[in-house]
């Protein structure tokens, strides 16, 4: 029983450092070789105490990594799927990206990119900053609509 206390000791200072998934939680209480129901009474008492909240995890990990990054919808939806997050949470978080902001920050993506090679015909130019732009895990279609404007 000392060990459980200990081990939720350190995992309430994890969780309170920053937003974390379940996965990853329980990742760390692995790694402490904790496992059956002493591992199950830690991620109840974490989700009950709020220490862990999955829906909050995805709207803070999808606005970060939207902000920061500059990553788009799809590139998010996939990290958040593999972090076995649930497909409400998921939709939830990417509806909390304001649509304007989104586009803006996307238009200003594809202008850099155009303008990196000044020498490169247009066409290739746009080419390449499709690539680049669907690697970011934007949406083809959202691409193609402000890329034509150019």
């Amino acid at each position: 029983m000392d060990k459980q206390k200990e081990v939720l000791k350190k995992l309430l200072r994890y969780c309170a450092y920053q937003e974390r998934c379940h996965r990853d939680v329980r990742e760390k209480i692995m790694s402490y070789d904790v496992y059956g129901d002493d591992l199950e009474e830690i991620m109840v008492y974490l989700i009950e105490q709020n220490y862990l909240n999955e829906e909050r995890f995805a709207i803070t990990y999808a606005g970060g990594k939207f902000r920061l990054k500059r990553w788009g919808r799809n590139k998010i939806r996939f990290e958040l799927e593999h972090r076995e997050i649930s497909e409400y949470c998921i939709q939830k978080a990417l509806n909390e990206i304001d649509e304007e902001e989104y586009v803006n920050a996307l238009t200003k993506l594809i202008e850099v990119q155009l303008n990196k090679d000044p020498e490169l015909d247009l066409l290739l130019a746009k080419d390449k900053t499709l690539k680049y732009c669907t690697g970011r895990g934007y949406e083809i279609d959202t691409v193609l609509r402000i890329l034509r404007n150019y």
